[in-house]
């Protein structure tokens, strides 16, 4: 009692004071969540949602990407409406069919609206695995029937498979390979693309022309021609041909990258086997050859490569020698090189010779250099084992040049031709062929002997 009332004041229990303390706690926790949210959602915060989605209406696609980066919090509204009946009427533009909006070049407008969205979606989803964003990509965009490979009645005169391959590329840049190859698993599980390739190059060539159509819309819109790096163009070609055998690979490649009419753009399988063609119709074709041969494509040896041009030329039969030569040119150099090389150590010194008498016909006519070929024919004989392998060749190329000028002298002799009859043209090209080519020889046997 002498205590307490000397100290004049009464002692409050601990456990009283650790409640309140506790209590104090709690409105502190309170406070920093609400600061926190405030924090992520900025001034967003007194807005209402639907308010909110308003607002994003003003905003470019860019915009609305670039704000996807705010915070967690922000990307996941952003996520939510997008998934709305509203964001997808803003986002998912359909105009695919109407090339010439007032004041925009063709096309590029709705190109690069979907640029845009790829790199929204790609924001959006970054923290998810890879196979959850592509569920959640393929949910948003599922209702384009024309990003399907038979979802659209007119696809030669449709965007939409244009769209969607700037989409996908912006979305999967800088994705490693393992991730790459399960976007290319999952397009095939959704396009069936599997079977309807394994249904065109078992058919007769020709015979299901609308699926070989929409096989090639399919893969050069969506998974080949928006890449910057050849790097990246040979991974996704690599996709698509190295599940088939050799020959099913070459018709892959034919339908892909050889000719198509210019009224209704199917293939033309004819092309190479009716007459010579021009470098337009195998432009697509040497591209390709040389994308595989580059040491950026890791899965194909040379071998492989100069294997697939061979099963080509049969496609869907034999070419003319003319246009084999004229694709070797346009494939350049080294592959060239490699193809003549091959037919050398393996013994085909007549067809050989014969290829070498068209290299030079194809370089009068589309007027390349004619010492290209003798340089090329240079090289080639120094691939032979022997003197007198490389003798023969030579003796070779000799008679198919004499050979060729008298079959086509007789067809100009024989009188019987039409209107479009070429033989007179022909021999006029490969007697001055052989002309030029026999000189670049003098010139560098002459050079040779100065030295």
């Amino acid at each position: 009692m002498t205590s307490t009332a000397g100290t004049g004041y009464t002692l409050i229990p601990n456990q009283k004071y650790r409640r309140s303390n506790r209590r104090y706690r709690q409105r502190c926790n309170i406070s920093e969540a609400d600061s926190q949210s405030l924090s992520t959602l900025g001034y967003f915060q007194t807005l209402p949602l639907e308010i909110f989605q308003i607002v994003l209406n003003y905003l470019s696609v860019k915009d609305i990407s670039m704000l996807s980066m705010v915070s967690k919090t922000i990307s996941n509204r952003l996520v939510n409406y997008i998934s709305t009946a509203s964001g997808n009427r803003r986002l998912l533009l359909q105009d695919f069919h109407n090339l010439e909006l007032p004041g925009k070049r063709e096309g590029s407008y709705i190109l690069e609206h979907y640029k845009s969205l790829g790199l929204l979606l790609k924001r959006c989803t970054l923290l998810l695995p890879t196979k959850d964003r592509l569920k959640y990509i393929h949910k948003i965009l599922s209702e384009v029937s024309c990003f399907k490979l038979n979802g659209c009645p007119s696809p030669l005169h449709c965007l939409g498979l244009q769209c969607y391959g700037v989409f996908l590329q912006i979305l999967t840049a800088g994705w490693d390979e393992l991730e790459c190859h399960r976007v290319f698993n999952f397009l095939c599980e959704l396009s069936n693309l599997p079977r309807k390739v394994q249904t065109v190059v078992s058919s007769k060539p020709g015979s299901a022309r609308k699926l070989e159509l929409r096989i090639r819309l399919y893969c050069r819109s969506v998974l080949l021609n928006h890449w910057i790096h050849r790097s990246d163009s040979a991974f996704w070609l690599t996709r698509i041909l190295k599940p088939w055998p050799m020959v099913n690979q070459a018709r892959l490649l034919y339908i892909i990258f050889g000719p198509v009419s210019s009224l209704d753009g199917h293939v033309v399988w004819q092309k190479m086997i009716e007459g010579p063609t021009d470098e337009t119709s195998l432009k697509g074709l040497a591209d390709a050859i040389k994308l595989l041969y580059d040491t950026e494509a890791r899965e194909w040896t040379a071998d492989d490569v100069i294997s697939l041009v061979d099963e080509l030329s049969v496609v869907p039969r034999e070419w003319l020698m003319e246009n084999n030569a004229r694709l070797l040119i346009l494939s350049g150099n080294n592959i060239c090189f490699t193809f003549m090389a091959s037919k050398a150590v393996n013994g085909r010194a007549v067809e050989l010779a014969r290829l070498m008498v068209f290299l030079a016909l194809v370089c009068e006519k589309d007027l390349y250099c004619m010492d290209w070929a003798v340089k090329m024919m240079q090289k080639v004989c120094k691939v032979f084992r022997t003197p007198g392998e490389r003798n023969n060749f030579l003796q070779c190329v000799e008679n198919a040049f004499a050979h060729m000028i008298m079959d086509m002298l007789q067809a100009v002799l024989s009188g019987d031709r039409d209107e479009e009859d070429n033989s007179f043209l022909n021999l006029f090209h490969l007697i001055n062929a052989q002309a030029n080519f026999h000189k670049e020889i003098l010139y560098l046997t002459m050079k040779s002997n100065t030295i």
